[in-house]
């Protein structure tokens, strides 16, 4: 079976990576020429665990290949995924422009029967737009050939994203053929044999699956840290609150950690798309209206703090930042919580020394010379009034007080994900201030 993936960036990069590692003979494409020209030098444009050694192994091995023509990718090409981006609009709708570009160079080009999947993440009705988009080409050609169209939404996890993708908790299907089906059937069946189960369905359910799942994750979220506001009114502690719930196998344990506001490309992203979906139709969805209201303010919550704890003067003030990208194991810093603090300190006269392991070039594409970087944990806080940390690398788990005493200025810390024991904190003489907790002064 030949495949062709359209778009190099993480979801399609992960997914064409991964079907080669079963075997299968992967063209990945993009406009992008450097991309190109850097992924066939193996050099990879995202950070995510083993992705580098997977894609060197399976060029290697020639069954992954990158080029910027899908003219000739679509020769003989069994099954083509459209991996594109659909950023959001001003109004919050995802753009689609890539997505029906990509649909209309298929109808220009193909030649035999495709089965042309959505990856890319799309509003419920996508589906039947890029068929008219090829079928429209098809007919401008004179040419009658058969395709079909379907939906297959991803569930990958940045910083976790090959094993999502090998060992899949589901897979998804949206299509309306039989033979689509049995084609897609055949392209997933390695990942079928340890029991991952896959779920066929029409084409507006699938296309609504990928949404549904983003927003009931970004709720969760925003339940958590709505509620460990309120925690630190009354003087209960979210992090016990937490654990009282999880156990309880209806709500579960994932998802209700306390923190500073989600981020990334995707829970901002298609909690908006699907909000002004339901706007299209007349209806609204309130919950998630407030669960993206609620991801805005908890952004700002650490901020606050900050500002509180030093009487709202922060001027020439020198903070040293743990933690830039929106999560651990990856360098994605798009709608990350550490540049809503970052820029709010600055804006309040605030110096910034910033670390993170992996996402300092990142770091510095966005923020440039407004702050300055470190190379290290500790080089960040020499003679910094505070420590804020915003990302939970495991790196930054393991407090050396001694060390921490000799270099910060003041001995505060103020934890955005709730990581540190606050008993400890407190033994060796620091203020400490976390999310949803008792802060210790």
């Amino acid at each position: 079976m030949k495949i062709s993936i359209v778009g190099t960036g993480y979801v399609g990069l992960v997914t064409g990576t991964c079907f080669a590692e079963t075997g299968i003979n992967v063209t990945c494409i993009d406009i992008n020429e450097k991309k190109i020209s850097d992924l066939n030098k193996g050099v990879i444009p995202i950070y995510e665990p083993w992705l580098d050694r997977m894609v060197l192994n399976n060029v290697e091995k020639k069954r992954l290949f990158f080029s910027t023509s899908l003219k000739e990718s679509l020769n003989n090409t069994d099954v083509v995924f459209i991996a594109v981006g659909t950023p959001p609009g001003e109004d919050g709708s995802a753009d689609l422009s890539y997505v029906l570009d990509v649909a209309r160079q298929i109808g220009k080009h193909i030649f035999n029967y495709t089965v042309v999947v959505t990856k890319s993440t799309v509003p419920i009705g996508t589906a039947q737009k890029i068929k008219a988009a090829i079928k429209e080409e098809l007919d401008n050609r004179g040419a009658e050939i058969e395709f079909d169209v379907a939906s297959n939404p991803e569930f990958l996890k940045e910083g976790n994203a090959i094993d999502d993708f090998l060992k899949p908790d589901r897979i998804v299907v949206g299509t309306e053929s039989e033979k689509a089906k049995k084609v897609l059937q055949k392209l997933y069946k390695p990942f079928l044999l340890n029991g991952h189960p896959i779920f066929f369905m029409d084409i507006p359910s699938a296309e609504m699956t990928k949404y549904a799942a983003n927003a009931m994750l970004a709720t969760k979220i925003s339940f958590i840290n709505d509620l460990a506001n309120l925690c630190e009114l009354v003087g209960a502690d979210i992090s016990m609150v937490r654990q009282g719930i999880g156990s309880d196998s209806r709500i579960g344990n994932k998802f209700i950690y306390a923190g500073a506001g989600y981020g990334g490309s995707c829970f901002p992203k298609d909690v908006k798309a699907i909000i002004k979906t339901a706007e299209t139709y007349n209806y609204k969805l309130r919950l998630l209206e407030s669960v993206e209201d609620v991801n805005e303010d908890q952004k700002k919550i650490l901020l606050n703090k900050i500002k509180k704890h030093f009487n709202n003067n922060l001027t020439d003030k020198l903070f040293g930042v743990w933690g830039l990208s929106f999560k651990p194991n990856t360098d994605d810093m798009r709608e990350a919580p550490s540049l809503v603090i970052i820029n709010g300190l600055i804006e309040a006269g605030a110096k910034v020394r910033a670390y993170d392991p992996v996402a300092m070039k990142e770091a510095k594409n966005i923020l440039g010379d407004t702050i300055e970087y470190g190379t290290d944990p500790y080089d960040v806080i020499i003679d910094a009034d505070a420590i804020i940390l915003i990302t939970e690398w495991p790196e930054f788990r393991n407090l050396n007080f001694k060390i921490i005493e000799k270099l910060l200025k003041t001995k505060t810390i103020f934890d955005g994900r709730n990581i540190y024991d606050m008993s400890e904190i407190s033994e060796n003489g620091f203020s400490y201030y976390g999310i949803g907790r008792s802060n210790v002064k």
